[in-house]
């Protein structure tokens, strides 16, 4: 219990709005559930509580998909110790079970089929492809995120690997050693290392390894890891507490840093500059949708706030499809894309420009005539004032002359 309290990953995605602590809580208790089924196979009501769970897991996110998996690896690892007529993974309510879980899943069904015509469209907009492909490094960097909430490669590369490869083995030995009727180890060692290893392997063709979409079962880890230190025998009691220690240790490092927030340093900070320095008809251009969509909500101007959209060289249009974010904002996209800087109004004298604050500039080349008055750093943006220096000399704004 105190191991999976202080697990960072899910502390920190338990602060968050997204669905991935829900998520937990669906696959979780649909484990928990199919465990009680196994204990009780006569207990039909653990297996109808099991598919409304996992229903409810795929109506909030796809890779559910991966709980599933993990549950029939474990009830095939189990049938191989049942005899023939009383395998319970060839039992028709278990069947039934699943086949539910389908039939309540198809109403969603379209979605998830244009899930996969718009793949293509997905990448042209932007919305997928942007994670860094995997690597040998990739694995104990996840396990380091999920512990400490850093991927660890400015570590020692003694440390680096060693500390992963203790986690795995304790977790590989654990399941091995595992001679309980209903192998929990198993079923917690297949729940925490199945989907890692299958999405890492998906990603070498299409990038997925990312920390939120495994928390939930890397959640497994510190349930396995207290059971195999509960099961130590008594005259390694002394190794079980040193384990104990240290993984307390690591994980109250993660807390520590998820905690570490610099007040001072936040995306807010750039957008109330630019409420306090706003004047009427100044323009306001982001360069990347996600400045966009957490700049709405710090907003407090009147201005229309305007994408940034520029082809690229061979002239691929770069605005967002009706898909993935894009559908947050296609209703307003002929009023907000701009595919340059070169089309704003005539009239425009001031515009304020909203891009991440390390090189290269998204806006680069910036137009002639335009001149930077104004700056402001925060939360990995930065957002800059131009006056517009055209036209004569009396006409020109303020900080031209």
């Amino acid at each position: 219990g105190v191991l999976l309290a202080l697990f960072p990953s899910a502390v920190r995605y338990s602060q968050e709005v997204r669905m991935y602590s829900l998520l937990a809580v669906w696959l979780l208790g649909a484990t928990l559930a199919l465990v009680y089924w196994v204990r009780q196979p006569e207990r039909t009501r653990y297996l109808l509580a099991y598919g409304l769970l996992m229903a409810a897991g795929f109506y909030t996110h796809y890779f559910s998909a991966l709980c599933v998996l993990v549950h029939w690896a474990w009830l095939g690892l189990l049938s191989a110790a049942q005899p023939p007529g009383r395998r319970l993974i060839t039992r028709p309510a278990w069947w039934a079970a699943n086949v539910a879980i389908v039939l309540v899943y198809l109403p969603w069904l379209p979605n998830l089929v244009g899930l996969l015509q718009h793949v293509e469209q997905l990448k042209v907009g932007g919305d997928i492809g942007w994670e860094a492909p995997v690597s040998l490094f990739s694995v104990p960097s996840m396990i380091w995120q999920f512990m400490l909430q850093d991927e660890g490669l400015g570590l020692w590369p003694v440390l680096f690997w060693f500390f992963p490869l203790l986690l795995v083995t304790v977790v590989g030995v654990s399941a091995w050693r595992d001679r309980a009727r209903y192998r929990p180890a198993v079923l917690l060692a297949l729940f925490f290392l199945l989907p890692l290893l299958l999405v890492y392997g998906v990603s070498f063709i299409s990038p997925v390894f990312i920390e939120r979409y495994l928390t939930v079962y890397a959640l497994g880890l510190p349930i396995l890891l207290g059971l195999a230190i509960d099961r130590l025998p008594r005259r390694f009691s002394l190794l079980g507490a040193a384990l104990f220690v240290l993984v307390v240790g690591v994980e109250l490092l993660g807390l520590k840093n998820n905690s570490t927030v610099d007040v001072h340093d936040q995306f807010s900070g750039p957008v109330e500059f630019v409420n306090r320095n706003y004047q009427e008809a100044d323009r306001i251009v982001l360069s990347d949708m996600l400045w966009y969509l957490s700049y709405v909500y710090y907003d407090q101007t009147d201005a229309q706030l305007q994408l940034y959209t520029p082809p690229k060289p061979d002239g691929t249009p770069t605005r967002p499809n009706a898909y993935g974010f894009g559908t947050l904002v296609d209703q307003d996209g002929g009023r907000i894309y701009l595919d340059r800087l070169s089309e704003l109004p005539a009239d425009t004298r001031r515009v304020w420009l909203i891009s991440s604050n390390e090189a290269p500039d998204d806006f680069a080349p910036l137009p002639h005539g335009w001149r930077q008055i104004m700056q402001q750093d925060g939360g990995g943006a930065r957002a800059r004032l131009f006056v517009l220096c055209l036209g004569p000399e009396p006409s020109q704004p303020e900080g031209c002359r």
